[in-house]
């Protein structure tokens, strides 16, 4: 996996200080794309455990409330195990809730073993494909009306979306 950028404080990308990763690597093709640098998988640098480490370490920062994971495109991140293990370890060593932004819908990734691995770890997921005729600069999180703000924990346990709701 390649990542093209961290911040380490983020304000934009979910609620409170958050850490956000932007992946490289998408395969989708939204009109209006606002990281389409991102797009190509070699982007960036490539993820290293000593990189893993330091991200780890940084988010177990009291300030830093959760993680965010943009890109490109998280979910095309299947092609090996290092996202996923990514996300495995960051519910391990902290207590931090994960944002994935996607431009996958919730219903296309729990079609998916792959997805649905990815998501079982996240906590919200921004999900929908950015549409530019939509765009909403109201909105909060999102840059599209059609784009949602999932509780993925809790819709995965009932079978059904539930939104999440902001505080």
């Amino acid at each position: 996996m390649h990542y093209s950028q961290i911040r380490k404080y983020d304000t934009a990308n979910g609620v409170g200080i958050r850490t956000t990763l932007f992946v490289s690597g998408c395969t989708r093709n939204c009109k209006g794309c606002f990281n389409a640098e991102y797009k190509n998988f070699k982007h960036g640098t490539e993820w290293t455990d000593e990189i893993e480490l330091d991200f780890i370490e940084h988010i177990n920062l009291p300030q830093i409330q959760g993680v965010s994971i943009l890109g490109g495109e998280p979910m095309d991140q299947t092609f090996d195990h290092t996202f996923a293990n990514l996300l495995r370890n960051i519910k391990l060593r902290t207590n931090k809730n994960i944002w994935i932004y996607s431009g996958y819908t919730f219903e296309e990734l729990v079609k998916d073993h792959d997805t649905l691995a990815i998501l079982k770890y996240c906590d919200v997921l921004a999900d929908g494909p950015f549409i530019e005729e939509k765009k909403d600069i109201r909105l909060a999180f999102v840059g599209s009306s059609n784009q949602r703000l999932i509780d993925v924990q809790q819709s995965l346990l009932h079978q059904k979306i539930i939104l999440f709701k902001l505080p």
